[in-house]
């Protein structure tokens, strides 16, 4: 979710009324994703680097995140969606830990839309968590393949990633999902995150539906 601050700086704004105004996308985002049939649906909304960002615009995120939590989190049980939480959590905010497993215990038996938001994630983290975990259970060489990697992931049971949707332009991975976007379609816009419509989001669905996804073969 790319251009929060970039669309604040253009308006001369901060770059917290950014985020803000990135937050608003995510309703009608995802009423459109249930519209049209989408399953599982994952935001990158704090990555591992970002702590190295300013630390006012760190302090400003996570209590968005809270205000997020606590205006978002009920609108998202009525409407059947499970909420999940994938990165590092043992250093986040008490408050926003605290937040979290509320999210997850209100919502842990919606089925209509699986909801993961990636939060001091990064690919390469969730990878090294998972040998770290593997080696803590004396697994042998042997006795590791995909599938068992894959279980060792932060959320095991999330599907591989169909098509991964970069706003403002952005031509790279990011440390998003290194594993589960082997196969991952591509979307890219120049659209800034807080000006991402439904319409936009429709049309990166009919992109992803018009092209031949052979995985290797022919």
């Amino acid at each position: 979710m790319d251009g929060n601050g970039r669309w604040a700086e253009r308006r001369r704004l901060p770059r917290a009324a950014g985020h803000r105004a990135g937050v608003e996308v995510l309703t009608p985002l995802l009423e459109a994703a249930g519209r049209v049939g989408v399953r599982t649906l994952t935001l990158y909304a704090f990555s591992t680097e970002n702590w190295a960002r300013p630390e006012d615009e760190v302090d400003t995120l996570m209590s968005l995140f809270l205000e997020t939590a606590h205006a978002k989190v009920p609108d998202l049980n009525e409407r059947g969606a499970r909420l999940r939480f994938l990165g590092r959590r043992e250093y986040l905010p008490a408050s926003v830990l605290e937040a979290i497993q509320e999210a997850e215990e209100l919502t842990a038996h919606n089925d209509k839309l699986d909801v993961y938001v990636a939060l001091n994630y990064g690919g390469r983290s969730e990878i090294v968590d998972a040998v770290r975990r593997i080696v803590a259970d004396g697994l042998l060489p042997e006795d590791v393949d995909e599938a068992t990697f894959a279980r060792y992931l932060y959320a095991p049971e999330v599907p591989e990633v169909d098509l991964v949707i970069r706003t403002s332009g952005e031509l790279r991975v990011s440390n998003f999902l290194l594993w589960q976007i082997a196969y991952a379609e591509f979307y890219v816009t120049d659209t800034l995150w807080p000006d991402f419509s439904q319409e936009e989001f429709l049309q990166a669905i009919e992109s992803f539906a018009s092209r031949s996804r052979r995985r290797g073969g022919v």
